[in-house]
């Protein structure tokens, strides 16, 4: 009898032990907002692989709170759009990484063409307020937007004399020689919108001209997008170009209040920061949950606690004040022709660099060409 009673009391308890465990995994795989079955497929697969291209500090805050919310192992890497664009484009279907976050969509959408990235009908896509916020295959979908323009110290400017830029042509200006700083047009997706702005605005030929002309007064090609905005707070750059957002980070996070805004008169043109599945993911439900995530408040209203003021696409987001407070209007952007950039950017780059190097510009100097 004794015996018995033993035994029930162990099959008792064992039962609690499992009933609590069984509860537990419903509970991990339940969390507000997101399909209860799409979390429980990914939390199987137990991790995923992100390549980042925005800025460091939003990208690992945002990884460790999907990884927070869901119990998923993350491990992530911060890379220029186009080094994730060739690592990608090398691999070639069998990627060491799940998905792609952040960074200019040019370099998406030729990864696109390429048949690299995988299709998801992500439910919080619903969510985004403007159709071209997203590929018309559901190859990517943008998480943000940014105007690009011009960073100015006015302490620098004011100590030599001279007036901020007010547009595209002033750059080529030459009292202007050594004060500019841009990113590497082979490295950065900042510099490929760059090179498709100029070449929308003023045609193929004068394009590729006024990019060997502003050459003669750039000091230093950084390998990232944000790098020139990094350098104007301390006077090392004197007239940064790169996106806004960027400047902005600079002054309310660093205090730099000698760093002045431009946006270009004639009108710019704004980037999509975007999120994407690579083709072949090894953890693919993992990725189609980041996407669920990364169109979500949960994710992009991490931005702006995190150094990153661009203007949200997701209507159920928190925009960042700051933008708007230094008067930045993402709607006065002119029309972008993504077809066009995402067929010829290539070709494009290649185009400026034979360019660059006919002109006598030390293209494979490192130290100017900045690839690390």
């Amino acid at each position: 009898m004794k015996k018995t009673i033993a035994i029930l009391l162990v099959a008792f308890c064992l039962f609690g032990v499992f009933a609590n465990a069984a509860k537990e995994t419903a509970a991990a795989s339940t969390v507000a907002g997101y399909d209860a079955e799409l979390v429980k497929a990914a939390q199987a697969d137990g991790e995923l692989v992100v390549y980042g291209s925005c800025e460091e500090e939003y990208l690992s805050a945002a990884c460790a709170n999907f990884e927070k919310m869901f119990g998923i192992k993350v491990s992530y890497q911060r890379l220029s759009t186009g080094e994730v664009q060739a690592k990608i484009e090398e691999e070639n279907g069998n990627p060491s990484a799940d998905v792609f976050f952040g960074g200019t969509t040019d370099p998406y959408n030729v990864l696109a063409s390429e048949g690299l990235l995988s299709a998801y009908d992500a439910k919080n896509a619903s969510h985004l307020t403007n159709a071209n916020f997203k590929h018309k295959d559901n190859l990517w979908f943008g998480i943000y937007t940014g105007i690009l323009g011009f960073m100015v110290n006015t302490d620098e400017l004011t100590r030599l004399g001279l007036e901020a830029p007010k547009d595209f042509p002033d750059l080529l200006k030459p009292e202007y020689k050594g004060l500019i700083w841009l990113s590497n047009y082979n490295t950065a997706g900042t510099a490929k919108l760059v090179i498709n702005t100029v070449i929308q605005k003023y045609g193929h030929d004068e394009g590729i001209k006024f990019l060997v002309d502003l050459d003669k007064n750039i000091e230093v090609y950084t390998k990232s997008g944000s790098g020139p905005s990094k350098n104007v707070g301390t006077g090392e750059c004197v007239i940064g170009i790169g996106f806004l957002h960027d400047g902005i980070t600079q002054i309310v996070d660093n205090g730099y209040k000698n760093i002045a805004l431009v946006v270009p008169s004639s009108g710019t043109t704004c980037e999509i920061g975007a999120t994407a599945i690579f083709k072949g993911a090894k953890h693919a439900n993992a990725a189609k949950l980041w996407i669920e995530y990364a169109l979500s408040p949960d994710c992009v209203n991490l931005a702006k606690q995190h150094g990153s003021y661009q203007f949200l696409v997701i209507d159920n987001a928190e925009q960042p004040k700051e933008a708007y407070d230094f008067g930045l209007d993402p709607s006065n952007v002119i029309d972008y022709d993504f077809d066009d950039a995402t067929k010829n950017i290539k070709t494009y780059v290649a185009e400026v660099m034979e360019a660059l190097a006919a002109s006598g510009a030390a293209t494979g100097d490192t130290s100017r060409f900045q690839t690390k």
